[in-house]
């Protein structure tokens, strides 16, 4: 019982600062990052930019929070409660959407597959077409991206789906989370 007051009391703490934030992309799945685990990328060995990055580890349907008007899926319940305890380090830059595309004055779905984590923050791109202009001046595109952010944070969430995408064909295995 004490274990779920404390989940719950920290659930609202971390939900207290998601007024600020955007609108979360979700698509599809209905979960944000598509069904796949944000605490995991933090344990995935990163490639170097340029080369393919490892797949995200889908959530499980069954191990869920809800934060940032989203639904989040994690592949264990010690993940779900280090979320839980603090949803900024863990949430994708830009509430999911595409970094580089953020740094291009827009909104657009972030592929959970296609990621980085830079200075302790993940980012997630849309192709791996993006991901290679993304990579070419990755420290540029940030500060594009954060300059460009406030303006378009108060836009709605993309609803383009990055699966529908033909550049994406191969860059994922099959649906998150798993049930």
């Amino acid at each position: 019982m004490l274990k779920r007051i404390l989940l719950a009391s920290s659930l609202m703490i971390g939900m207290s600062g998601a007024a600020f934030a955007g609108e979360q992309y979700v698509d599809e799945t209905g979960f944000a990052i598509s069904g796949y685990d944000p605490v995991a990328y933090f344990d995935l060995k990163q490639s170097e930019p340029g080369n393919v990055q490892p797949r995200a580890v889908p959530g499980h349907a069954t191990i869920t929070v809800d934060y940032n008007g989203a639904t989040w899926a994690f592949a264990s319940t010690e993940h779900r409660d280090m979320f839980v305890a603090n949803p900024e380090k863990y949430a994708p830059k830009y509430d999911g959407h595409c970094a580089y595309g953020v740094a291009q004055g827009g909104k657009a779905p972030g592929n959970p597959n296609l990621w980085r984590i830079v200075d302790g923050v993940l980012y997630l791109n849309v192709t791996p077409t993006v991901v290679g202009f993304w990579s070419s001046d990755i420290s540029g595109n940030i500060d594009k991206s954060e300059s460009n952010w406030t303006s378009l944070e108060a836009e709605g969430a993309s609803a383009r789906s990055w699966q529908a995408i033909a550049d994406n064909d191969g860059t994922y295995d099959g649906p998150a989370p798993v049930q």
